[in-house]
C-alpha cells in the first residue's frame, strides 16, 4: 500500500510472547504505571475477547477490525491508528493473518509493542486437495483448534503481567479459568462431530481457513474454493474444474462461506454439483452483544453446529 510512508516514521517493535515479555520489562510509560489502568488494542474481536477474559475487571480492550469485517482485507481508518498510536499494548494474532494491516499498525506512532498471540506456533502441513500455500506463507487460522488457543492466553497473561504487575496474579487465575473452558469448549466439539461418521467428515471451504479445525477434529478438507490462506487471490478455471470434481468425488456435502466473503462462486459450484451453500460461518469475527456469537466460544460453537447441520 503506498499510504505506508505517510503514516509517520515511528516504528512499533513486533514482538513474539517472549519478546514481548523482555520489551514491557522496561516500559515505564504505560498507563498502569501512571496508576491507571491499562490500554490494550486487539485488532480482531475473537482477540480481544479471549484477551477480556485474561484482563478480567482490570482494563477494557478495544477492538481495532470492526464486527463483520474481513481481517485479511481490512484498511483502517485514521481514527483507527488513532486508537493504536494511543494504546499501551496491541495484541495481533500474527501468522499472516493481518497481513498490511500489520504493516499499518507498526507505522501508526506512538511506542506501543505489539504481541503476536500465535508467535512460536508451528504453521500445518495442508492434507492433500488443499491448496499448498506461497512460498514463505503460514496458515494463520490457529484459534479454530481451542488447544491452540491456550498459547494466546500465556503471551496476552505474560504481557499484561509484564505492563502491570499489581495484577499479575489476576491474570495468572483468570488464564487458568479460560484455560479450563477452552477445555470445555474442546470436548463440547468432539461430542457434536462425534455424531458425523469419520468418513463423511469431508470440508470444502471458500477459502483454506479450517485445516487447524480439521487436524483437531478428524475432519478432510477436500478443497476449497479461493486457493489460498487469505480472501484476495483468485481461482482459475482449472482450479474450479478440479474442485467440482473433488466435490463429486469425495461425495463432500456443503460449501462453508465465511459472512465477510463473496459466496457467488460457491454458489456456481453447488450448482453443478448439487451440494448446500452454507454461507453464515463467523471465524474471523464476533456478533453483537444481541447476536449468536459475541464470544471466542460462541463463535465456535455456532460454526461448529452450523458444520454438523450441514451434514445431518
Amino acid at each position: 500500500m503506498s499510504r505506508l510512508g505517510a503514516l509517520g516514521a515511528l516504528g512499533i517493535f513486533l514482538f513474539g510472547a517472549a519478546a514481548a515479555t523482555a520489551a514491557l520489562a522496561g516500559c515505564g510509560s504505560s498507563a498502569a504505571a501512571d496508576g491507571g489502568a491499562l490500554r490494550v488494542v486487539a485488532t480482531e474481536s475473537f482477540l480481544a475477547d479471549i484477551a477480556q477474559n485474561v484482563a478480567g475487571e482490570r482494563f477494557t480492550v478495544d477492538t481495532l477490525v470492526p464486527l463483520g469485517a474481513d481481517p485479511h482485507a481490512f484498511e483502517p481508518a485514521p481514527r483507527d491508528l488513532a486508537l493504536v498510536a494511543d494504546a499501551d499494548l496491541v495484541i495481533a494474532n500474527g501468522g499472516g493473518l493481518e497481513g498490511p494491516l500489520l504493516d499499518l499498525v507498526k507505522n501508526a506512532g506512538g511506542s506501543a509493542p505489539i504481541v503476536e498471540a500465535s508467535a512460536g506456533l508451528r504453521g500445518r502441513t495442508p492434507q492433500p486437495g488443499e491448496p499448498p500455500p506461497a512460498a514463505g506463507q503460514t496458515d494463520p487460522h490457529f484459534w479454530l483448534d481451542p488447544e491452540l488457543v491456550k498459547t494466546y492466553v500465556a503471551a496476552m497473561r505474560d504481557a499484561f503481567a509484564q505492563a502491570d504487575p499489581a495484577g499479575a496474579e489476576v491474570y495468572a487465575a483468570n488464564a487458568a479459568a479460560y484455560e479450563q473452558k477452552l477445555d470445555d469448549l474442546d470436548a463440547w466439539i468432539e461430542a457434536q462431530v462425534a455424531e458425523i461418521p469419520p468418513a463423511e467428515r469431508k470440508l470444502v471451504m471458500n477459502h483454506a481457513s479450517h485445516g487447524y479445525f480439521a487436524d483437531r477434529y478428524g475432519f478432510q478438507v477436500v478443497g476449497t474454493v479461493i486457493p489460498g490462506v487469505g480472501t484476495s487471490e483468485s481461482p482459475t478455471a482449472q482450479q474450479l474444474g478440479e474442485l467440482t470434481r473433488a466435490i463429486r468425488d469425495s461425495g463432500a456435502r456443503a460449501i462453508f462461506v465465511e459472512t465477510d466473503e463473496n459466496p457467488e462462486l460457491a454458489r456456481q459450484i453447488a450448482a453443478e454439483t448439487g451440494v448446500e451453500v452454507v454461507t453464515d460461518l463467523l471465524d474471523h469475527s464476533l456478533t453483537p452483544a444481541d447476536g449468536v456469537a459475541p464470544t471466542y466460544i460462541d463463535m465456535m460453537k455456532f460454526d461448529t453446529q452450523r458444520i454438523v447441520e450441514a451434514f445431518r
